[in-house]
């Protein structure tokens, strides 16, 4: 892991975390407990962004050529239109949730629109809540077995952020945790840019004085395409997932975009290769108004499901439904071995 990172100021005691990308761009470190990150919306407040959001998607279902034009000399927007029919890479996704006050200096005007934008903000709430499940769904096995090692598996994870942002929970929450704990973070993804970003995250948060300063933790990148849920089983043999503390994620990844069959079987892998104690959380496309009318403007190739047809999928898999929040564009859910 490398330590090339800086430190940005934004008030005594209040710093941002800040490590450098593939391309050499300094890029500040989510840290979803932090208040330059924080997304705290009330119901009523989601509610009406994602009626104003219906209700306007229409205007977008042709954009402007002059609008094109524009999109394509943005730093976001370009990403954005290049994942039109397909999905985002990992670190475009990341650079989404930023934030439009922490997109760096070679933000545009739109790319602040951009981040301002319903999708995108709530983009962002669902990285806060893996996080929050995350450290929930591991917290009970690791209040009970103080040495016992911990591994965080990201299945199209891309720069890891969910996981990264579980351990800053746990460890805000009760200090002593995750002391003396061999904690590993294995990021599964087809794409190497955005886990090499999160290798420098790590580092930078776990340097004297930062969120995870202390702490043993190490981040691994193995290359992986869900289709191929085969190989699955003797990378976790390799992470020693069998006797940790274990948590599986998949935010944005394995279950909005994968199929029937390889949702279950990665499901079934994963349920084979852990421990009893073993979660699993990730976030499921919402079958719905607000994601039909995202689809107008971005084609994303997702794969909207209501909730009682992903929770027969995890049945087959081996896993039970536990905690499910309900947000505009997707369920965010907690599974636990049935």
């Amino acid at each position: 892991m490398g330590r090339d990172f800086t430190l940005g100021e934004d008030g005594v005691g209040n710093d941002v975390v800040y490590a450098m990308t593939e391309d050499g761009v300094r890029t500040a470190v989510i840290d979803v407990t932090h208040p330059a990150f924080a997304v705290a919306p009330t119901e009523p407040e989601l509610a009406a962004m994602a009626e104003q959001y219906v209700s306007e998607a229409g205007r977008y279902a042709e954009v402007p050529d002059a609008v094109r034009m524009a999109l394509r000399e943005s730093m976001l927007g370009r990403r954005l239109m290049a994942a039109s029919g397909t999905f985002l890479d990992g670190m475009s996704t990341y650079l989404l949730k930023l934030g439009p006050e922490n997109l760096g200096e070679g933000a545009t005007a739109i790319d602040r629109r951009i981040a301002t934008s319903f999708p995108v903000f709530a983009a962002r709430l669902r990285l806060a809540d893996m996080a929050r499940l995350l450290a929930e769904g591991l917290r009970p096995a690791l209040a009970v077995a103080p040495g016992r090692a911990v591994r965080l598996v990201n299945i199209g994870g891309g720069a890891g952020a969910d996981s990264w942002n579980a351990l800053i929970r746990l460890r805000g929450e009760q200090t002593e945790l995750l002391a003396g704990r061999d904690i590993a973070i294995a990021v599964l993804d087809r794409d190497s840019r955005g886990p090499a970003f999160g290798a420098r995250a790590v580092a930078a948060l776990a340097a004297d004085g930062e969120a995870l300063s202390g702490l043993d933790v190490r981040f691994g990148y193995l290359s992986y395409e869900w289709s191929d849920e085969g190989s699955l089983g003797e990378i976790l043999e390799g992470l020693d997932v069998g006797e940790a503390a274990c948590g599986v994620s998949s935010e944005g990844g394995l279950f909005e975009y994968g199929s029937d069959e390889e949702i279950v079987a990665n499901l079934q892998v994963i349920h084979a290769g852990t421990g009893g104690d073993a979660v699993v959380v990730g976030s499921v496309t919402r079958e719905g108004a607000v994601v039909r009318a995202s689809l107008i403007g971005s084609r994303m190739a997702t794969r909207p499901r209501t909730i009682e047809a992903f929770g027969r999928l995890a049945e087959a898999g081996g896993w039970r439904l536990g905690e499910v929040m309900e947000r505009a564009f997707s369920y965010n859910l907690l599974m636990g071995k049935m």
